[in-house]
């Protein structure tokens, strides 16, 4: 039995959190779930989003899985999402692009990973104001943060079968800390000779993306990059609603769909489970499921390409939990 930590949070996250327990259980995984509140609504309780008894919870478990929660733009809270990679150090972000048969895309076969360096960046929030004029934020790029995500992405691209490895940077203008970037992803893929290695600068990465996904395997990049380069991959296969999301440090690893919260459809039973359920499909083989793992993806496959029981972002008219009991009853 697998104790795991649940974070349903806010906004969809409810429906698509419960959808996917659903599924996971219907697969027979034995998992027991913990699970604690974070988000807007907890800060009158406890005068935080993300109380210390979840980061607690978490450590406990050493595994979690979290719905989408709201972050304001401009103002209120940091990110809860960020705050949980920075406090347990989950330095990688993953995130498979894959397309599937029967969802509307004008891309076919896609199947690329892209690896996400989750703790510093330009997300390391450090920022101030420049009196009233402006405001400065700061892009932190240190080498042993380098050092260990080009060698995830290396070690994950050997481990799964993928035979190349292309490092996203833009050294050409930021010549010192993209510099560093580059410089210390050529030093580590020099250890691993089994792995094709290349590099691409972003502006082109993205236009290439959309013209030639096709050329593509592991992606590894800093965190502002991965952001957005993920985003355009989840385009490529039919939304953020598609997509899944690992978090993983040396001792703990919190899933997570890395679409928004999107409040205004909460409670209404539209919103595609997939990305959570996807995500849950990464934990089941992280933490040993195999099996059930398979079966869940194998599920997917079948529902998409039947093409009966869609979402609504999908084309279809299926509500939350009807495409959810899809998956059960084609498992």
């Amino acid at each position: 039995m697998h104790k795991i930590t649940l974070i349903p949070g806010d906004g969809i996250g409810p429906e698509v959190s419960k959808a996917m327990q659903m599924v996971v259980e219907a697969s027979g995984a034995q998992i027991e779930w913990e699970e604690v509140e974070a988000g807007a609504h907890q800060i009158e309780k406890y005068g935080t989003p993300l109380p210390d008894h979840v980061i607690e919870a978490v450590k406990k478990n050493k595994i979690a899985i979290k719905g989408p929660i709201t972050t304001p733009v401009g103002k209120g809270f940091k990110s809860v999402n960020v705050t949980l990679r920075q406090t347990l150090d989950l330095y990688v972000n993953l995130r498979p692009i894959k397309s599937f048969k029967g969802i509307p895309s004008r891309y076919e076969n896609i199947d690329l990973v892209i690896v996400r360096e989750n703790t510093e960046d330009l997300y390391a929030g450090i920022e101030h104001k420049i009196g009233d004029y402006g405001a400065e934020s700061i892009k932190l790029i240190t080498k042993p943060a380098c050092e260990r995500i080009v060698e995830f992405a290396m070690d994950y691209a050997e481990k799964n079968g993928r035979k190349l490895v292309t490092a996203i940077h833009k050294a050409n203008i930021m010549k010192l800390s993209d510099g560093l970037f580059l410089e210390t992803a050529r030093e580590v893929a020099e250890a691993h000779k089994d792995v094709d290695f290349s590099d691409l600068i972003v502006d082109a990465a993205a236009m290439n993306l959309v013209m030639y996904p096709e050329r593509y395997d592991v992606m590894v990049m800093p965190n502002l990059y991965g952001d957005i380069l993920s985003d355009l991959g989840a385009g490529l296969v039919g939304g953020l609603g598609m997509i899944p999301g690992a978090n993983i440090g040396k001792d703990y690893a919190v899933f997570e769909a890395v679409h928004g919260s999107a409040p205004q459809i909460a409670g209404l039973q539209k919103a595609n489970p997939t990305a959570l359920i996807q995500s849950a499909v990464m934990m089941l083989r992280h933490i040993g499921e195999k099996e059930c793992a398979e079966k869940i993806e194998k599920a997917l496959a079948v529902v998409f390409e039947k093409g009966e029981c869609l979402t609504e972002d999908l084309g279809g008219k299926a509500t939350t939990f009807q495409f959810a009991e899809a998956l059960c009853n084609a498992m």
